[in-house]
Formats: C-alpha cells, sequence, structure tokens
C-alpha cells in the first residue's frame, strides 16, 4: 500500500497504461513484426504492468477507508478481500479517456463489493441492505444525534414499524463489528482473567474452537501480551498473527455456545 497520488501524477500514468495495453493486445495476437518491434511492444507492456500495480498500490488506501467508514477494523478478511477484489475489477474496467480519476471510479467498486461481503455476512437481502444503508447514511450526517424511529421512517420512506426493523437490522451489523464487545475489548490488562479462574467450559470451548492457536487468542483478547508480543513467540508477522486470532474470532462467534460464551465474556 503506498500513499495516494495527486491527480497529476495520476494522470500520467493514464497514457503509460493504454500504451501497455495496446502493446499486450498485440503480442497476444502474435502481430509483433520483426524482433525490434517485438523488444518495443514487450517494454510497452511491461511499463504499463508497472504502472498498472502503481496506480492500485496507491489506491489501496480506499479500501482501509470504506472498511474503516462501515465500522470494521482493516483487518477483517472477508471484507478486506472484496474492497480489492472491487479495486482490480475497476482496473479492469477503468477507461482513461472518459476524464474519470481512477480513484473516483474505483470508490464505486469497492464499495459495491464491501457493502455485498457485509450483505452476505450478516443475511440480509438486496433492499434490506439498501434500507441500511440510508439509515447509516442518515445517522452519519449528525453522528452527535441520535435518529428517532419517526425521522428514519421519514428518511426511508417506510412506516415506522418498518423503520425499527432497519435500526434492528443495523444493530445487528454494529454487533459483529470489532468495535463491539465482540470477543476483542472485553478486558483491560489490569483486569486481566487467568485461566485458572475461567470455568471449564469456557476453556474447553475455546480450546475445541481455537485450537492450537488457543493460548494466542486468549493472552491477545486480555491483554496479557501485546500482538507484536505474540507474533514474536511465534516468530511470524503481525500480521500473520492478526489473521490467526481473527480466525479465532470467526470460529466463536460460529460457535453453538457463542450467547454463553459472549455473556460470560462481558461480565469481565
Amino acid at each position: 500500500m503506498l500513499a495516494p497520488l495527486s491527480v497529476e501524477d495520476e494522470r500520467s500514468l493514464y497514457p503509460v497504461i493504454q500504451r501497455g495495453r495496446a502493446a499486450a493486445a498485440r503480442l497476444a495476437n502474435g502481430d509483433a513484426g520483426q524482433a525490434a518491434e517485438k523488444r518495443v511492444l514487450l517494454r510497452q507492456r511491461h511499463e504499463g504492468q508497472e504502472a498498472e500495480s502503481l496506480l492500485l498500490r496507491a489506491t489501496c488506501g480506499l479500501v482501509r477507508t470504506r472498511v474503516l467508514e462501515r465500522g470494521y477494523r482493516f483487518g477483517n478478511e472477508e471484507l478486506e478481500a472484496a474492497g480489492v477484489e472491487g479495486l482490480v475489477n475497476a482496473l479492469r474496467r477503468f477507461d482513461p479517456n472518459r476524464g474519470t480519476r481512477f480513484s473516483t471510479y474505483a470508490n464505486y467498486w469497492i464499495m459495491k463489493l464491501v457493502n455485498q461481503a457485509i450483505q452476505q455476512q450478516v443475511g440480509l437481502s438486496d433492499t434490506e441492505m439498501r434500507l441500511v444503508l440510508k439509515l447509516q447514511k442518515l445517522e452519519r450526517s449528525n453522528p452527535a444525534k441520535k435518529v428517532t424511529r419517526r425521522e428514519v421512517a421519514q428518511a426511508l420512506g417506510v412506516s415506522q414499524s418498518k423503520a425499527n426493523e432497519v435500526m434492528q437490522m443495523s444493530r445487528e451489523i454494529a454487533s459483529r463489528r470489532f468495535e463491539s464487545t465482540d470477543f476483542s475489548e472485553v478486558a483491560a490488562a489490569s483486569s486481566a482473567t487467568d485461566l485458572a479462574d475461567a470455568p471449564p467450559w469456557v476453556i474447553e470451548e475455546l480450546r475445541r474452537v481455537c485450537g492450537d492457536d488457543f493460548d494466542s487468542f486468549w493472552q491477545f483478547t486480555f491483554r496479557t501480551m501485546s500482538l507484536e508480543e505474540i507474533a514474536t513467540s511465534h516468530g511470524i508477522s503481525r500480521q500473520g498473527m492478526s489473521k490467526r486470532i481473527e480466525r479465532c474470532r470467526k470460529a466463536v462467534r460460529e460457535s453453538p455456545e457463542a450467547t454463553r460464551l459472549q455473556a460470560w465474556l462481558d461480565l469481565q
């Protein structure tokens, strides 16, 4: 991931990308001509690919922004992958001749696929997801004000009963975010829970769903070690450990004992 490009720097890449795509098409069609011409086309194709790579890496920050905007931490594998897929789709479809910045065009595709990933996670229909997104936009317009059911109904053009359903759907989505008490924010370092203090059923269930990563999940959840310390102790990168812990979180959320576990964790 690189810093965003300026408008001028971004647009300077477009002709290089276009020449590279044209060269790639000619090479694919066997229309390369003599050896000297083929070398030129190969160089142009390579330069175009490098320009596309630069454009992708410099725009990848949009994926992070959109995921965070939805209330999730960057590191949610499904949302991160969906956002990157949207970014790549945008690059494939992008036509520099239309005069639109790539970042502006890519934002649409990133948002679309991130929202689809959230929709799949919570099991909403297209109509329900659109209403939830409208509600979230309404709430972001004035974060300091708590909207009423009547205001939601008016803004969404639905009945108050339907507005109440949409508000509940939005709360359910929020409950899945890592900013909630979703097995990751349950205790401060000053009140870390010792294994010996936990009921046997809690340990057994967490060991079952987390497997070999149980100790790491426990240490991170109750702040007995930092993520960097846990990763170092296992000889892997911080990102690698973060992904392991995220897999544990997902397994815990999908556990038959998830509700019971959450109730116990909330008391710690």
